[in-house]
């Protein structure tokens, strides 16, 4: 990829956050516990899920995937946003390229596997009997393998077509993060065929999915409202609660982001709303599966109690001795 004009050898300088020194503190730690917290939760699911014999089911397949996109997509982000709060610090081109590439792949692998995982719980819900049938292991490394794919296609249109913008000025990036949004607003030349590049890319990677989940839980609310048990209906309902208000926060914000006209303006909106995707959905994602999951809160009680009573023999017998 070529480096013109304004994007050299020596990089951009990121302004980040803020430059008042008490503020950058305190988000400073506040971040780092939130960047705990997610890999904490995510980490936690994923163990669950791989140690349960009974979350073997396509459901959890999906949701231990969903938790690895969350750990790599905020540990892309978050560890070099904290080191700008330390200091004013340079990023090089590569570098970048890099993280604006990576972050585009895990952003947009997850906005397809949230569709799969759409699909999966129209399936489990709307042909429960030929469910293990339907979604068997070989058909979800499938799906999970072309939401891999069509991110990574579409990663590389957009920092392609970003990154050879020329960039006239100084090198500065008021941002945290290097963005497609930001780029197209440094640039100095004309960005209509960027920008058309990149909404077409959103469209397959944000407006198709959340139009096919959007379709998929119509067909699965009509469903359930025709189950003539209230404890089933509830129980269908409890099942795709959790994957629907993932879905909304990081889609919505997504789309904020990503489809709206250019703009030259509103760089705090943006930061504030960058922010918000790229840390809110990898920390809420564990706790909202596993607070309205019974299966998932009931492993942990398992595990937790099984710590604490092999710790507590152990001590014991350590005790005698």
């Amino acid at each position: 990829m070529e480096l013109r004009n304004g994007s050299s050898d020596n990089g951009f300088v990121i302004l980040g956050l803020s430059d008042d020194p008490h503020l950058q503190t305190i988000l400073f730690v506040l971040f780092l516990v939130l960047y705990i917290l997610t890999l904490i939760g995510n980490m936690t699911l994923i163990t669950v899920s791989v140690c349960e014999p009974r979350l073997h089911t396509p459901m959890y397949f999906f949701l231990g995937n969903l938790s690895t996109l969350d750990i790599c997509f905020s540990s892309v982000i978050v560890p070099y946003m904290l080191a700008q709060l330390l200091a004013r610090r340079t990023i090089s081109f590569i570098g970048c390229a890099a993280q604006m590439y990576t972050s585009l792949l895990l952003g947009s692998t997850e906005c397809v596997l949230l569709a799969v995982m759409a699909y999966d719980r129209y399936v489990a819900i709307v042909f429960p009997l030929r469910y293990t049938v339907i979604m068997n292991m070989s058909v979800c490394i499938t799906l999970v393998s072309c939401c891999l794919l069509s991110g990574s296609v579409m990663a590389f249109l957009d920092t392609f077509f970003t990154l050879r913008l020329p960039v006239c000025g100084q090198k500065i990036i008021n941002h945290f993060v290097c963005e497609v949004p930001v780029f197209l607003k440094m640039s100095c030349v004309d960005t209509f065929v960027t920008e058309m590049v990149i909404f077409s890319a959103g469209i397959f990677a944000l407006l198709l999915p959340s139009l096919f989940t959007a379709i998929s839980y119509i067909c699965i609310i009509s469903t359930i409202v025709r189950i003539h048990s209230t404890e089933a209906r509830l129980k269908a309902f409890s099942t795709c609660a959790s994957h629907l208000i993932v879905v909304i926060i990081f889609y919505s914000t997504a789309i904020s982001m990503y489809m709206k006209p250019g703009s030259k303006t509103f760089e705090n909106r943006d930061k504030f709303i960058s922010v918000f995707y790229t840390v809110t959905p990898p920390l809420l994602n564990p706790i909202i599966y596993s607070l309205r999951n019974k299966d998932v809160k009931m492993a942990l009680q398992k595990y937790f109690f099984q710590k604490i009573f092999i710790t507590h023999v152990t001590c014991s017998a350590n005790f005698r001795k």
